[in-house]
């Protein structure tokens, strides 16, 4: 068997990830333009829902490589949803003022998303029955850069149900 010479691959390596190959290397994949879309929500968002009012703030977060949302609904504990990419899917986990996690997925990102994301359970941790409150579901739409609004599904005691959020941008006074 004949030995290929440690330099010749090195330097083929090395001109595959200048040249040619690089281009191939840095291509965005869809589920990576989806979470792309996502972090475009950075910054602070306010909405009301059955009369109180909440605010949404979204840090990019992990060198870039998860979006944090916190929910602060007033008088209420704060909520955290993690986003991140795996894969060809997108994951969030919501640390819920319930005292659980429902971690949720979106089926196999095969395009850039071109107005929302669809979670779906995957599993929840930290319920102490079944019958406990839990998310079931998340939609994310971005109506247009200033107007968000989230689905969000849930299960109670065998029963299932939906509430649905709108947010509004807020802008700081330069950037309006």
């Amino acid at each position: 068997m004949r030995r290929v010479p440690h330099f010749v691959v090195l330097g083929f390596a090395a001109s595959a990830s200048v040249g040619g190959w690089g281009t191939l290397v840095a291509q965005e994949s869809p589920s990576a333009a989806a979470f792309g879309s996502l972090t475009s929500l950075v910054g602070h968002w306010k909405g009301v829902f059955r009369g109180t009012d909440i605010t949404l703030t979204y840090t990019l977060t992990a060198n870039g490589s998860a979006l944090m949302e916190e929910a602060r609904p007033k008088s209420e504990p704060a909520m955290i949803t993690m986003f991140t990419v795996d894969g060809d899917h997108l994951l969030a986990t919501h640390y819920c003022s319930t005292r659980n996690q429902p971690h949720m997925k979106t089926e196999a990102i095969t395009a850039p998303p071109t107005r929302g994301l669809t979670f779906r359970l995957d599993r929840v941790t930290g319920m102490r029955t079944p019958d406990d409150w839990h998310n079931t579901g998340l939609v994310m739409i971005l109506e247009d850069q200033d107007h968000l609004t989230q689905e969000w599904t849930y299960r109670f005691k065998g029963k299932t149900g939906k509430n649905v959020f709108h947010f509004t941008r807020e802008h700081s006074g330069g950037d309006q």
